[in-house]
C-alpha cells in the first residue's frame, strides 16, 4: 500500500491537522503571563530595616594594661597531623612551621549582632633553599573556615577568634 502524499507533504498536512483540531492553547505559543505589579492596600508592604540596623565589623576592644588585641588561628602540619592553637598580635608577624603570618587587624561583630570575627592575614611560606612565596592576602572570617582559610599542600590556618592575649604568654613576634 503506498501512501497518496509523500514525507515531507505528510508533516505539513499533519501539522496543519494540528492547527485546525486542537484547542487554540495547544496550537498556539502563547507568552506566559506576566506578574500583576502590588497595587495599593493588596498587602503587606516589604519594608527595609533602618539604616543602623545594619552594623559593620568593628576593631576588637582595646586590650586592659599588659595585654594586646590579637587573633587566636589554628594551623594544621598536614605532614604530622597535628593540629595547634596560637595567638598572633596585631600589628606583629609569628611563625607556624615555614609559615611567617603577619596581622594587620582583627575585627569582630557588635554585641547585639550574631558572634563573628575577621582578621587581615598575609601568610608567606619561606621554605629553606627557596624564595618566599605569598599563599594567603585578605581577611579570614572565623564563621566560615571553609571560604576563606589557608588550604596550601603542607598547612591549612583559620581564625578561630578576635582575642586579648597577656604580653607575656604571646608568642615571640617580629614586625
Amino acid at each position: 500500500m503506498t501512501s497518496r502524499f509523500p514525507g515531507r507533504h505528510r508533516a505539513a498536512l499533519f501539522a496543519l491537522l494540528i492547527l485546525l483540531v486542537a484547542p487554540p492553547g495547544v496550537a498556539q505559543q502563547r507568552d506566559p503571563p506576566r506578574p500583576e505589579p502590588p497595587r495599593p492596600g493588596a498587602g503587606p508592604a516589604l519594608q527595609m530595616p533602618p539604616r543602623e540596623a545594619f552594623k559593620p565589623l568593628q576593631p576588637s576592644p582595646d586590650a586592659p594594661s599588659g595585654e594586646q588585641r590579637a587573633v587566636m588561628l589554628q594551623g594544621l602540619d598536614k605532614v604530622t597531623t597535628r593540629t595547634h592553637r596560637f595567638a598572633a598580635a596585631v600589628g606583629s608577624t609569628v611563625e607556624f612551621g615555614t609559615l611567617r603570618i603577619s596581622v594587620a587587624e582583627c575585627l569582630v561583630n557588635v554585641p547585639e549582632a550574631p558572634a563573628e570575627a575577621a582578621a587581615y592575614l598575609t601568610i608567606v611560606d619561606n621554605k629553606p633553599g627557596q624564595n618566599a612565596q605569598t599563599l594567603f592576602t585578605g581577611w579570614m572570617f572565623a564563621s566560615s573556615p571553609g571560604l576563606s582559610a589557608l588550604d596550601s599542600s603542607v598547612y591549612d590556618v583559620w581564625v578561630v577568634a578576635c582575642a586579648n592575649v597577656s604580653q607575656a604568654s604571646a608568642p615571640p613576634t617580629s614586625k
